[in-house]
Order: C-alpha cells, then structure tokens, then sequence
C-alpha cells in the first residue's frame, strides 16, 4: 500500500457548506485544529466575502 493512502470511511468525515458559495466542504486533517472557524472552501471564496462587506 501506498503511505500515504486513506484507510478509513470518507462519508463519515464531517461536512459543512461554505458561507459564500454553498458548497460542501469535507474535514481536513490540516483542518482538525480549526475546523469550527473554517468557512470558506477555497481562497477564492475567502476573497469574495471581503470584496462584498
């Protein structure tokens, strides 16, 4: 096996959707610190937030 392959069950990861876009965002293991402040799915939605306010 590969070393760095996922042995788990993704589908019981965590999601929640994004504040800008609605999409869905799956628990990251770089997340697992913050995940209750994440909440933009990518840097481009984080940008769009504050262009809007």
């Amino acid at each position: 096996m590969k070393s760095g392959h996922f042995k788990g069950n993704k589908l019981a990861l965590p999601t929640k959707p994004c504040m800008v876009c609605g999409r869905e965002m799956t628990w990251r293991k770089s997340w697992a610190k913050n995940w209750e402040s994440v909440l933009y799915c990518s840097e481009r939605c984080r940008r769009a937030r504050k262009a809007r306010s």
